[in-house]
């Protein structure tokens, strides 16, 4: 599967709304930064992207396992250090309940750590390439 998402800053200001197909969300930096405040900044997207990624396997998961679940909540934590700054590592915990038996909700989570696509993507190292720049007049 591939998609492409783009920012795109508003009115010349930091603040810019993120787009993938028909889906939106603000993306800004901090007032203190020079940022409007008023999105997720860069950081706060890497770290969703693991928490959505795994909350959306672990309903996948169960459904196929016939589990249904009542709660999922995905907190990950993280930060940001050095020059140029860069990941300090992401940790993520799960909280899940659902109708099966505590073994089967604890596998379901074990299994969605080993296969979720985000979670393995940083893990591996994936690639990051400038392809183009193009200087708007």
């Amino acid at each position: 599967m591939s998609f492409e998402v783009e920012v795109r800053n508003v009115d010349g200001a930091v603040t810019a709304l993120g787009a993938a197909g028909p889906f939106t969300l603000v993306v800004d930096s901090p007032a203190e930064a020079g940022g409007g405040g008023r999105g997720f900044n860069g950081g706060q997207l890497l770290h969703l992207a693991v928490a959505g990624c795994v909350s959306n396997d672990l309903f996948r998961e169960a459904a196929r396992r016939g589990i249904t679940l009542t709660r999922v909540a995905v907190t990950v934590d993280g930060g940001y250090g050095g020059q140029p700054a860069t990941s300090t590592g992401i940790s993520y915990s799960v909280e899940v309940s659902g109708q099966a038996p505590e073994s089967d909700l604890a596998a379901l989570v074990s299994h969605v750590d080993v296969i979720a696509e985000i979670p393995n993507s940083l893990r591996q190292g994936t690639p990051v390439t400038l392809d183009r720049v193009t200087i708007a007049p």
